[in-house]
């Protein structure tokens, strides 16, 4: 069994994601961050950086948090989404921190910046629009006679789907991207993708371009 602690963020819809598509058992805890509730003493415990998502695997006696990570973990626990060897294996952590270096970053503050402070710092919209569209326009670069990041669905597309997922936020029209567009589209059929979205709790359908 896996304790998950998590909130309706991309970062946390990941991981829930990654749990649906890897069948395993686990138990989802919300942690509120609107209302402080990752500063918990009893979630500083867990995670001391006071971020989520983090898992406790009462199986291995693993306890971990930062979502690439645990990613990573979860692939290499089931032997699943993740090549074994070769290119396509480094290809797919390639991608994976691209999506954690760049991607979710720049989109995390195009959040706030261009949808929850619209106005207030016109200099930061201009760059994190600017960035968040060449980010996407690498995205639809790479997905060109593609169907995923690398060979098969990975831990690569798991890690990045959230995130676009919140295209209305990033001001981000995805038909000017057919290439995410399509692998958006692709990837929200998937039973597993519909349910981890539900987690920690049903907060709307998917959102359709």
């Amino acid at each position: 069994m896996i304790d998950f602690y998590t909130w309706i963020t991309p970062n946390g819809l990941k991981i829930a994601i990654a749990l649906e598509e890897f069948d395993l058992d686990y138990r989802a805890h919300a942690i509120d961050i609107t209302s402080g509730a990752q500063f918990s003493d009893d979630y500083l415990a867990i995670n001391p950086g006071g971020k989520i998502p983090a898992i406790i695997d009462h199986a291995t006696g693993i306890t971990l948090s930062e979502s690439g990570a645990i990613l990573l973990y979860l692939a290499d626990r089931t032997g699943r989404l993740l090549p074994a060897s070769g290119i396509a294996r480094h290809q797919a952590i390639e991608w994976s921190i691209w999506q954690a270096a760049s991607f979710a970053p720049t989109l995390g503050h195009a959040h706030n910046f261009l949808t929850y402070n619209p106005g207030m710092a016109p200099f930061a919209e201009d760059i994190f629009r600017r960035d968040t569209q060449r980010l996407y326009e690498t995205l639809d670069a790479r997905l060109e006679g593609r169907a995923y990041l690398v060979d098969d669905y990975s831990i690569a597309d798991i890690a990045t789907w959230p995130w676009v997922s919140r295209f209305a936020r990033h001001k981000i029209n995805l038909s000017d991207y057919p290439n995410v567009k399509s692998w958006y589209l692709r990837i929200a059929l998937r039973a597993a993708v519909k349910r981890g979205y539900e987690v920690p709790h049903f907060t709307g359908t998917i959102p359709l371009p």
